[in-house]
């Protein structure tokens, strides 16, 4: 009787997946039935095929995740990775990033307890750059430690500049950062994604061309997720992601929204009423907290702890509660 196999996906074509071994082989593996739940990250179990039955394994198992990051609309649900240590999520100067795309990937990663890095690529355009950096105060303003912590960033913001020789001036950080985890790189098209990864992975084109002939799929094309190798014996990781132009947040309840905004959260204990919604409900706590905006030549980030919530912030939650709530 044959033994099931571990094995990771590292990519997918529709009912088709290319589970990798151990020792660092690759087979086309199927799912069990006519649905599959699985997801490039998946730690499975895998059966190879019988003798005269073909070339292909099947999926048996999939093995309990640590965590998934996806997002839900009202149609469908479109599941990125599973079993990640962080997500970077990769904007630019140019085009102008969306500040609720950016709000909406946080709330998923937060939902389910993933670390977020946020890179802002094209530091040489230097008047987009500074007013893109400056429309990420809120999110790089330092909030007071709790129980005797240091004081530290909402979210670290590097600076980067992708095609440059040195990577951005914060490029040896993002490095520091991504050793020895798996990192889901997220974010629109024409951000730097593919620069990023063929920077980092030096035969990223030999890993996706050997995907490709096992997927037998032609020119491989980022639709799906992609796992790629950094350093294998160190669980060092990147996977590239699809680019997209929605985030929906369906599968998170309005009333967990706040635990998903941990800058809102901090605020959210002693509410006159114990079920406050923080939208409308007189003696809010949290209400009471939200500042107003720095002025044009103002920075929140200015490396002086702020306690409050950034206006900003506390208006993506209102937009974010309400379009939950309907």
């Amino acid at each position: 009787m044959m033994e099931l196999q571990p094995g990771r996906i590292v990519n997918s074509h529709g009912r088709h997946y290319v589970v990798e071994s151990p020792d660092g082989t690759r087979r086309i593996c199927h799912p069990r039935g006519k649905k599959s739940q699985a997801v490039v990250g998946d730690e499975v179990l895998w059966l190879p095929p019988r003798p005269g039955q073909g070339d292909e394994g099947s999926i048996e198992k999939i093995v309990e995740r640590r965590n998934l990051f996806y997002r839900q609309d009202e149609i469908r649900t479109k599941a990125f990775a599973a079993n990640i240590d962080q997500v970077l999520v990769l904007l630019a100067a140019e085009p102008v990033f969306s500040e609720s795309q950016l709000a909406r990937a946080l709330v998923a990663a937060e939902a389910q307890g993933i670390p977020v890095i946020i890179g802002l690529n094209k530091e040489d355009v230097t008047v987009p750059f500074a007013q893109a950096w400056q429309r990420l105060a809120a999110y790089r303003r330092l909030l007071p430690g709790q129980d005797g912590a240091a004081a530290a960033p909402l979210y670290p913001v590097l600076r980067l500049q992708l095609d440059a020789p040195d990577g951005g001036t914060d490029f040896p950080q993002l490095r520091q950062t991504l050793a020895g985890r798996a990192t889901l790189v997220l974010g629109p098209s024409g951000v730097g994604k593919s620069t990023l990864i063929n920077r980092l992975i030096p035969d990223a084109a030999v890993q996706t061309a050997a995907i490709s002939t096992v997927l037998n799929s032609g020119k491989h094309t980022t639709t799906t997720t992609t796992w790629y190798w950094l350093a294998r014996e160190q669980g060092c990781a990147v996977l590239d992601s699809p680019g997209f132009q929605e985030f929906g947040l369906r599968h998170i309840a309005p009333t967990e929204l706040v635990r998903c905004m941990p800058d809102i959260a901090r605020h959210a204990t002693g509410c006159r009423f114990y079920n406050c919604t923080h939208i409308h409900e007189p003696g809010c706590v949290v209400r009471a907290a939200v500042e107003e905006e720095a002025g044009p030549d103002g920075d929140e980030a200015d490396g002086v702890p702020h306690d409050g919530i950034a206006a900003s912030r506390y208006a993506l939650y209102q937009a974010l509660f309400a379009e939950l709530s309907g």
